[in-house]
């Protein structure tokens, strides 16, 4: 095999692997978050789930991109773990489609495939169609690239040395390990089955050796999904322990199958095409495979769960991101709604800590207690911590190709986020007030006590109405937002005009009624950012 052939084989799974990459690409770009609601809908059973898992995997060719893709709804809350379940079982059956493919020899029609693909996205207008041209151009490509492939390894058909090394596949041990290494290194089952195939081709490696090679790549395929697990929560590292859990089981049966019954042999039979013969053995593998554990996909929810039990430290105990987890992978379909529910959540969480404050500072100056202080302050800061790293992700996203629609939702976004966080400053100007009255000695009236409550509970109203869990409510808690800021304009107005009538009549010290209008200002800002929150959640709902 001569350097030309090495570089022809190197230069042929890029093209192969770039393929995939541009189909993903063009699959997350038509959906984006519209994947979201696909998945919602379609998986209300395990045979919808199943069939999806297949049918996305199918499109794009890889089962490491749908299982990527899982991962990350799992760690975003998108997904449950078993609803995971029956998606991982389907993309292992999608993935099959590519080795089928490769058996129909449409390496003949590939150049046209991909130059129509390309012309497509050259020529037409419709952004959603180049989206959709993007993934036939990336199959004609993908296709371009295996027949450099097969033609790049013919010559090992003259090396003694090569086809001795081949016949050792024999071993299942030898034959499963070298194919999971060899996938988890390129990261792609869909192209190391690809690269058997070629192999098979040119009379290399025989069924018998290829089938242990062939049920170790479904194993190192999951060396991606492992990898995008890193950094996230427990529930979506169980999503990678259900995957290898799935194909681990698979190779086991599936080599004391080969062992003890003329399974090969039967494979033979079926199809004298050895390119065939290995796409048909991958399919079968992975459909019995899928019928087998479907009746126990909530057993291997339970096994993860056990593997991986809850963690109770995983609480937070320093300023972090609980939601937000930078989602890079070389197969980015599902991107777009994993990042809009990582940013929601982080954003709720951010406005959660920013209620705590509010009623916690009204009780601070209620009770004239300036002891509280440290712990109010303590969440301001992580309030301004969470403000600066959200808006930090969002404007890293700015680069990231997606469809106008969601980049208008994740810059609204960011505008919410500095919004929330004045809410905070006002929190805080309101507990700081404990500060003036120790110093000025000041002492609350009754009757600004009472104004104060009623504060307090009007603000808390308004803000509790403000919830991310449903954007379908988001014109039903901007109505009431609406009618929250409304009252606390009008109380501000009434309680500012009952202040000025006690300070006249010497019922509180002019200090306290200098610091009383400063807090009537505070709640009002309070309730107007509250509203532009909620206008600003509806604007995402319905752009």
């Amino acid at each position: 095999m001569e350097i030309s052939d090495i570089l022809s084989l190197l230069g042929g799974l890029a093209l192969f692997l770039y393929g995939m990459q541009m189909m993903s690409s063009g699959l997350e770009a038509a959906a984006g978050n519209k994947m979201k609601q696909i998945l919602e809908k379609l998986t209300s059973n395990r045979l919808k789930a199943v069939i999806v898992g297949a049918a996305i995997t199918a499109v794009i060719q890889s089962s490491s991109a749908t299982t990527v893709m899982v991962v990350g709804f799992v760690n975003s809350g998108l997904m449950t773990l078993n609803q995971a379940v029956w998606i991982i079982m389907g993309a292992n059956v999608g993935t099959t489609i590519t080795g089928q493919l490769i058996a129909l020899d449409m390496g003949a029609i590939a150049p046209l495939i991909a130059f129509l693909g390309v012309a497509c996205i050259l020529f037409m207008k419709s952004e959603q169609a180049r989206h959709i041209a993007a993934i036939f151009a990336g199959l004609g490509v993908l296709f371009i690239g295996m027949d450099m492939m097969s033609a790049s390894m013919a010559p090992l058909r003259e090396s003694e040395m090569f086809m001795r090394f081949m016949t050792n596949f024999s071993n299942p041990l030898i034959g499963i390990l070298v194919g999971a290494a060899f996938t988890a290194i390129i990261q792609s089952s869909s192209a190391s089955v690809g690269i058997l195939q070629a192999l098979a081709a040119t009379g290399m490696i025989p069924l018998s050796s290829a089938v242990y090679v062939l049920f170790g790549q479904n194993i190192g395929t999951c060396i991606t999904a492992v990898l995008a697990s890193i950094g996230t929560k427990t529930n979506a590292k169980r999503t990678t322990v259900i995957h290898l859990t799935f194909n681990m089981i698979g190779t086991i049966v599936f080599t004391i199958v080969c062992m003890i019954t003329p399974f090969v042999s039967w494979m033979e039979t079926l199809n004298a095409d050895p390119v065939a013969q290995i796409a048909n053995t991958h399919t079968i593998f992975n459909i019995v495979t899928t019928l087998f554990l479907l009746p126990f996909g909530n057993i291997l929810a339970q096994f993860a769960i056990k593997i991986l039990p809850d963690n109770d430290q995983e609480e937070e105990t320093v300023q972090k991101l609980m939601y937000i987890r930078p989602f890079e992978s070389n197969y980015p379909v599902g991107h777009t709604a994993v990042v809009l529910s990582q940013i929601e959540r982080e954003v709720g969480r951010m406005l959660e800590k920013v209620k705590k404050n509010v009623a916690a500072s009204y009780d601070a100056v209620l009770s004239g207690n300036g002891e509280v202080l440290e712990k109010i302050q303590t969440r301001e800061d992580y309030i301004d911590y969470l403000n600066g790293e959200i808006a930090r992700y969002i404007v890293g996203l700015m680069s990231v190709e997606m469809s106008e629609k969601d980049s208008r939702s994740i810059n609204g976004y960011y505008m919410m986020i500095s919004n929330i966080e004045r809410i905070g400053d006002h929190a805080m100007n309101i507990a700081e007030y404990t500060k003036f009255m120790k110093k000025w000695n000041v002492v609350l009236s009754d009757g600004a006590k009472e104004e104060i409550v009623k504060m307090k509970e009007i603000c808390a109203q308004t803000l509790e109405v403000l919830e991310f869990s449903d954007i379908a409510q988001s014109r039903v808690i901007l109505t009431k937002v609406e009618e929250g800021e409304k009252e606390i304009d009008h109380m501000q107005k009434k309680y500012l005009k009952r202040q000025i009538k006690r300070v006249k009549k010497g019922e509180c010290k002019a200090e306290a009624g200098i610091m009383f209008s400063e807090l009537l200002t505070d709640f009002e800002r309070i309730g107007d950012y509250a509203l532009n929150v909620a206008q600003l959640y509806n604007e995402i709902a319905y752009r």
